[in-house]
C-alpha cells in the first residue's frame, strides 16, 4: 500500500468529544486537514463556534454541537445526527475530560497542599471527575458501538493518560483512577468489538500544554519544574499528538486494537539525568 493511502483519512466521518480545545482540537485539526468530515462536541459553545468558523474558513469540512458528554440522551442524539447527516460513522475520539484540581503537592513540587489531600477531598469533586473522565467514555463508546457494529467497521480512540498507570502527586486524586478505568474500559470494548471490525485503542499523553488544568500548565515555572522529570526535558505542544492520532484513525493501524499508546517524552521511564 502506498504511503499516502496507508495514512489516508479523507472522507472518514469523524466525531471528537471535547473537541474545541487542547488535545481534542488537535485531533479535529489533523483529521480535517487530511480530508475527514469532522464533528466536534464540546460544552463551550463560544469556543466551539470560534474553532468551527476558523476551520471552515480554511476550507475544512467541520461541524460542531454544544453537548455535555455526561448527558446520555443528548450525547446519543448528537451521534444519531452525525449519522443522519453523513450516512455513517467511521472514527470517534472519546476525548472529553475535566481537571481534578490540585494534588497533595504543588505543581512546582515545592510544598504540600492540604486541600489536595485524600482526607480533604470533596466527594462532589470525585463524582464530577469520574463522571466526565470515565463514565462519559463509556457513554461515548456505547453510542459509537451502536452505529459501528451495524456497518461492521470503525475506530474508537480514547484519551487516557500516563497517570492511568503511574501515580502523580501534583494531580488531584480522582484523575488517576478515572484514567485507569478508562484504559481498562477501552480494552474490554476492544475485546468485544473486534468481531465487528471495530478497533478500540487509547492514547496516553504525558505532560502537554493544554487548558485542562487552567493556567497552570502555561506557567513557565511549572513547565520547567515538570520538564526536569522528563528525559526529553520539556512538556509537549498539542501539535505533537497529531501523528499518533492520524495513525490510529487510518489504515496504517488496521491490526492494532486494545492498545494504549504512550506519548510522554519518556516521562514513564523516570529521570535520566
Amino acid at each position: 500500500m502506498p504511503l499516502q493511502d496507508m495514512f489516508a483519512v479523507n472522507g472518514l466521518v469523524t466525531l471528537v468529544t471535547g473537541g474545541a480545545s487542547g488535545l481534542g482540537l488537535a485531533y479535529v485539526e489533523v483529521m480535517a486537514e487530511n480530508g475527514a468530515r469532522v464533528t466536534m462536541l464540546d460544552r463551550d459553545r463560544e469556543r466551539l463556534d470560534a474553532e468551527c468558523g476558523r476551520l471552515r474558513r480554511a476550507g475544512h469540512d467541520v461541524a460542531g454541537a454544544a453537548v455535555d458528554v455526561t448527558d446520555q440522551p443528548l450525547l446519543d442524539e448528537a451521534f444519531d445526527e452525525v449519522v443522519r447527516r453523513c450516512g455513517r460513522l467511521d472514527v470517534v475520539f472519546a476525548n472529553a475530560g475535566v481537571d481534578s484540581g490540585p494534588g497533595f503537592v504543588s505543581g512546582d513540587r515545592s510544598q504540600r497542599l492540604p486541600q489536595g489531600s485524600i482526607a480533604e477531598l470533596d466527594p462532589a469533586l470525585w463524582n464530577k471527575v469520574i463522571g466526565v473522565n470515565l463514565t462519559s467514555v463509556f457513554l461515548t463508546i456505547r453510542a459509537a458501538a451502536r452505529h459501528m457494529k451495524m456497518q461492521n467497521s470503525g475506530r474508537i480512540i480514547v484519551t487516557t493518560s500516563v497517570t492511568a498507570f503511574r501515580n502523580e502527586a501534583s494531580v488531584g486524586i480522582p484523575y488517576m483512577p478515572a484514567k485507569a478505568g478508562a484504559a481498562h474500559l477501552m480494552r474490554q470494548a476492544a475485546l468485544e468489538l473486534a468481531r465487528y471490525n471495530v478497533l478500540v485503542n487509547a492514547i496516553a499523553p504525558g505532560p502537554f500544554v493544554t487548558n485542562l488544568a487552567g493556567p497552570l500548565m502555561k506557567d513557565p515555572a511549572v513547565q520547567e519544574a515538570i520538564g526536569r522529570s522528563i528525559p526529553l526535558r520539556r512538556v509537549a505542544k498539542t501539535e505533537e499528538i497529531k501523528g499518533l492520532a492520524l495513525f490510529l484513525a487510518s489504515p496504517a493501524s488496521s491490526y492494532v486494537t486494545g492498545a494504549q499508546m504512550v506519548i510522554d517524552g519518556g516521562y514513564q521511564l523516570g529521570v535520566a539525568d
